[in-house]
């Protein structure tokens, strides 16, 4: 027995979040009545489940990587008339969506999938997923700047932090940088760059967690291996474990912001005090999504 949001997930109608919505509107039957209550457990092998009055059962999963080429939108309905990237994969897979996104500008590795599960561990912020970019910007970028990307700098009231940066190359005009995040943020890497006055020239995606780009050519695909799957969802796995050991199993009676509060309330039980610098972070002038 799965939960029925699981289930249609698997069957890849949506992510396990929006097949819940799909749940809550009404829009799903199990052996012909209405399943609008969240909790509903099915039996793949012996329901029968329906969307909108269609049918569903398991569909084989696919797990695809894309070079996405810069100009194209991740979107698969787009009033704007602009190429989109399932214009690049075969047309029979008109029910894959993208794993996160990059803007229009961005270009790299972007992931393709119909397993909302696996759709799910990959961008919420919880599971830390880790991705690497690689950017070329105007001017030169100084040892100051990178220790300010890893402490943080603040962006239309949010605080933006990459997990480590590094110089790859510089010259008077311009510099090559490479940041990794793990947050999954709107715009995160562009607006990290323009909150110390960078201006993007090439902004590309070259890795998600163990899988890199490598050779792959611009607008091309491949599907991911067996083992770069269980490698993804195993670095998935270890941050929830550990976030666990840190924090303690989450309450899930509870919802996100309360459980958020109670990590809030962990960390500040001590008799330690921070001081109000601490939470400005390396911006002491802070005011008071997942695209590069």
């Amino acid at each position: 027995m799965v939960r029925l949001q699981k289930f249609l997930a698997q069957a890849g109608i949506a992510s396990r979040r929006a097949s819940e919505q799909f749940i809550t509107a009404g829009r799903v039957t199990v052996n012909g009545a209405v399943a609008s209550q969240l909790g509903v457990k099915v039996d793949p092998a012996r329901d029968h489940v329906a969307v909108d009055g269609r049918a569903l059962g398991p569909k084989r999963k696919l797990y695809i990587a894309l070079n996405k080429p810069r100009g194209y939108v991740c979107t698969r309905a787009d009033g704007q008339a602009r190429d989109k990237i399932g214009d690049l994969l075969p047309k029979e897979w008109t029910e894959l969506y993208s794993v996160g996104r990059l803007d229009c500008q961005s270009e790299g590795l972007i992931f393709l999938t119909n397993d909302g599960e696996f759709c799910l561990k990959l961008t919420h912020p919880r599971y830390g997923m880790t991705r690497k970019y690689v950017a070329r910007v105007e001017g030169r970028v100084s040892p100051e700047l990178l220790r300010q990307f890893t402490a943080g700098v603040w962006s239309e009231g949010e605080k933006l932090q990459a997990r480590r940066a590094r110089l790859l190359s510089a010259s008077q005009s311009t510099s090559v940088v490479e940041l990794e995040m793990t947050e999954g943020r709107n715009r995160e890497v562009r607006r990290l760059l323009a909150a110390r006055g960078l201006s993007v020239r090439r902004l590309q995606r070259v890795q998600i967690g163990p899988v890199k780009l490598g050779e792959l050519p611009a607008g091309r695909w491949r599907t991911l291996t067996e083992s770069e799957i269980k490698s993804l969802l195993l670095g998935c796995y270890e941050t929830e474990c550990l976030d666990t050991l840190r924090f303690g199993a989450p309450d899930r009676g509870r919802g996100p912001g309360a459980k958020h509060q109670s990590h809030s309330a962990r960390r500040g039980s001590g008799h330690h005090r921070p001081s109000p610098a601490s939470h400005a972070g390396a911006d002491s002038g802070a005011p008071a999504g997942a695209r590069a």
